[in-house]
């Protein structure tokens, strides 16, 4: 019983101590694996906090794996964006180790949204999902399978660094 105890406090200490968004200057890395139609790839982010509940920050992702019958070639892969953040994780006040965040990206391909969360199981180290999707892409006419790569709507997941 004693070890019981032991493991659930060290536990509710390990998991109470963290805080998924911590405002100004707080600084996240994340990556993981993007999924979309035609392929599967990597997607990488860092977000700096410019106000308690404000982030600004890059993302970047490139399609490695491309269905066979697309002729995809390295700007069909990769998308590079800048992005907004709304931290409202602190907001809701779900738990304190849980961030949501609305934003907005201007990439390479596109003007676009995205919905995030993560979740942090201690002070370095959590687990993120994103759902990305274009409102406006910058090439308005019929797009090939390739030119749709990085220019639909995806998801992606992983791991979530405090930096």
């Amino acid at each position: 019983m004693k070890k019981i105890v032991l493991i659930a406090a060290l536990l509710s200490f390990t998991f109470g101590n963290s805080q998924a968004f911590k405002g100004k200057d707080d600084s996240k890395f994340q990556v993981g694996a993007n999924f979309q139609s035609g392929g599967t790839g990597i997607n990488a982010s860092y977000d700096y906090g410019v106000g308690e509940n404000i982030s600004l920050g890059l993302s970047s992702t490139y399609v490695l794996g491309v269905d066979n019958d697309i002729d995809a070639d390295f700007t069909d892969r990769f998308d590079v964006r800048a992005r907004f953040n709304a931290n409202i994780g602190n907001v809701l006040k779900i738990d304190d180790n849980f961030d949501l965040y609305p934003g907005l990206s201007f990439g390479l391909k596109n003007f676009g949204g995205h919905l995030g969360a993560r979740y942090f199981f201690s002070d370095g180290f959590g687990i993120y999902t994103e759902l990305n999707t274009p409102f406006a892409k910058y090439d308005t006419g019929d797009l090939t399978p390739a030119e749709e790569l990085n220019n639909q709507f995806t998801i992606s997941f992983g791991a979530s660094f405090n930096l």
